[in-house]
């Protein structure tokens, strides 16, 4: 919301764990904690209660961050928070971050994924911002693995970064049936 009105700008709290989930929390033998695409678009950053920064905003006076400064800032908090304030043992799983695999373009500008076949190994570019994702998961999951397993919790990884990277024709791209975004590809899912 913004001035009361729907928008696609989302508030994230870089030091706090939503509320719904802190409940739900010491009722669970498994977390799983995956990712999603929801940090590539506009939100302004918050930390204890105050404007920090933003993501894509380009804001005078307000400091711009890449989108891969809230992504690990979410993940740290997460584990943060389970290794500080859970008090039952806890298996906790991270799925590594999948990436989109939009040719020509972005979902709402023509991009595409029409592929209809993997990539090999050698095509796939480790160097590449989804590859910095998933290693920014895999720091922050080895940080929180060593402490929760002092408090035993169990800290596991399902990574899915590599394969998913090698599989562009893995997306239903035009046909993926949305009648509310008629015209647009999903290259994501």
């Amino acid at each position: 919301m913004v001035n009361g009105s729907g928008s696609s700008i989302f508030d994230m709290q870089l030091d706090k764990v939503d509320d719904d989930w802190v409940r739900e929390l010491p009722n669970l033998d498994y977390a799983i904690i995956s990712d999603g695409h929801w940090f590539f678009r506009a939100m302004y950053l918050h930390e204890r209660g105050k404007l920090v920064g933003c993501v894509y905003c380009n804001q005078p006076n307000i400091t711009n961050y890449n989108s891969d400064f809230p992504f690990r800032m979410a993940f740290r908090t997460a584990f943060s928070y389970i290794n500080k304030e859970c008090n039952r043992r806890l298996v906790v799983v991270l799925r590594t971050f999948a990436p989109a695999h939009f040719e020509n373009g972005i979902w709402n500008n023509g991009g595409y994924c029409n592929r209809s076949g993997p990539v090999s190994e050698g095509e796939v570019d480790f160097g590449s911002f989804e590859w910095q994702l998933r290693n920014a998961q895999m720091e922050e999951y080895e940080t929180a693995r060593k402490y929760g397993n002092k408090k035993g919790h169990r800290f596991e990884v399902v990574d899915v970064t590599k394969a998913m990277l090698m599989r562009p024709d893995g997306h239903p791209g035009q046909y993926w049936g949305n009648k509310w975004m008629r015209g647009y590809n999903d290259c994501t899912h």
